[in-house]
């Protein structure tokens, strides 16, 4: 068992297709407190944030599981999640017959151990339909999503080409963990033997 600290639905979907056994329990960190210019350093520094509000939060008695997510557009700027639909409009316009990197920045961490991930999924994506971004901006589905990107949805059509996890651009590297849940799960029950042989 772990704690997602998220309130992603994606990311709680994912858990889910890998047989993660897991408790979503969302934390408070103030991103607009991070002052970095690259995407990759934001992103760590974000998922790091929750983490320290994780622990603060919930302990360690079960293990934590942090992420954020951010867009860089193929000129390296970041693409935050939309404001407004126009907002959402103009940065979704920045990705149309464009290239972005979807980096992801994960930590899980337990009483045994800490693993920290960053990792960068790419797409190469076609021109946007006008009609057809105008109905996604009409859904609202674009909220909360970093870049108003959705590869799962909207945006999928429009992809060309794509170098790397799928799961990354969705916000949660999971192949990237599960060689470490099992390491923690192992060393846990290692601890838990000791400890009753001592007794």
């Amino acid at each position: 068992m772990i704690y997602l600290c998220s309130s992603s639905e994606s990311r709680a979907l994912l858990l889910e297709k890998f047989d993660i056994d897991f408790i979503q329990k969302p934390v408070s960190f103030d991103e607009e407190q991070i002052h970095v210019t690259t995407a990759k350093d934001f992103v760590y520094a974000a998922s790091k944030g929750k983490l320290e509000a994780a622990q603060k939060q919930y302990g360690l008695d079960t293990p934590l599981l942090c992420a954020d997510t951010v867009i860089a557009a193929s000129d390296g700027s970041i693409l935050r999640k939309a404001k407004s639909r126009e907002d959402a409009k103009r940065i979704l316009m920045l990705q149309s017959g464009s290239t972005i990197s979807i980096i992801s920045s994960v930590h899980f961490k337990s009483k045994q151990l800490l693993f920290t991930d960053i990792s960068a999924t790419h797409y190469h994506f076609d021109r946007f339909d006008a009609e057809d971004l105008e109905q996604y901006l009409e859904s609202g589905l674009w909220q909360g999503k970093a870049g108003g990107c959705m590869v799962e949805g909207f945006c999928k059509q429009y992809i060309k080409q794509v170098d790397g996890l799928e799961s990354t651009a969705m916000g949660l590297q999971v192949e990237r963990i599960l060689p470490w849940l099992s390491i923690d799960q192992k060393s846990l029950h290692e601890t838990k033997e000791e400890q009753h042989s001592v007794l």
